[in-house]
């Protein structure tokens, strides 16, 4: 049991000492809950910090349901047995997308301001949210940076479903899951406080990150 999401982020810090102090590390967050775990593994590994923004794609008049995920970079993930079995029409499937499209670039310039993107190419990258259930937004934000072409990329979160970590282990170079438990439920479940991030809890984090880094230069 976590107390709250930095708690998490400190304690998974410590799975990735060994990246700390070396050149060409980045840690991505998904918004909104990966970021503040994030940030405390980019303080705990003196490198960079930045925000990858993944929208779920949600079916119409069950939004909670996903037939999909986009993220940044215009990489789709699409969950083809939802769309199959709900017999969801390709025109409906390219408007949800359009929407979420418009969303997730909103989110990038409150987040980011006029900072541009931390960039991937070459890079060794340690992408964290702050848990994986089903692992939709996660493999959308995987596919997105294996186009930025990253020299290694890591997937760090504190709890996730066992099944769900292992099946990473195809599509990523490594995969840190701190917590696999049998019994897995839900994310939130793990922590004493789940709360919901804020925008202006992302661009602080953000902010002080691109602080921090500045100093150190």
């Amino acid at each position: 049991m976590f107390r709250d999401r930095a708690d998490a982020g400190r304690q998974l810090a410590t799975w990735l000492t060994p990246y700390a102090h070396r050149a060409g590390v980045v840690v991505l967050g998904l918004p909104r809950g990966g970021v503040p775990v994030a940030a405390e593994i980019a303080a705990h590994l003196d490198a960079p910090l930045d925000v990858f923004v993944v929208r779920k794609l949600g079916v119409p008049g069950h939004e909670e349901l996903a037939m999909g995920a986009i993220a940044s970079g215009g990489a789709r993930v699409l969950n083809e047995d939802v769309v199959a079995g709900l017999d969801i029409p390709a025109s409906m499937v390219e408007a949800v997308t359009r929407q979420e499209q418009a969303e997730l670039q909103r989110r990038e310039r409150l987040y980011r301001g006029d900072r541009g993107p931390v960039a991937a190419r070459g890079r060794l990258v340690i992408l964290v949210d702050d848990g994986l259930a089903t692992g939709a937004s996660m493999r959308a934000a995987v596919t997105a940076l294996r186009a930025r072409e990253p020299a290694y990329l890591v997937v760090a979160v504190p709890v996730g479903a066992p099944a769900t970590c292992a099946a990473f282990e195809a599509i990523a170079d490594e995969v840190v899951c701190a917590v696999t438990p049998s019994r897995f439920v839900a994310v939130g479940l793990w922590y004493e406080d789940f709360s919901q991030t804020t925008d202006e809890e992302v661009r602080q984090l953000l902010d002080h990150a691109a602080a921090r880094m500045r100093r150190a230069a």
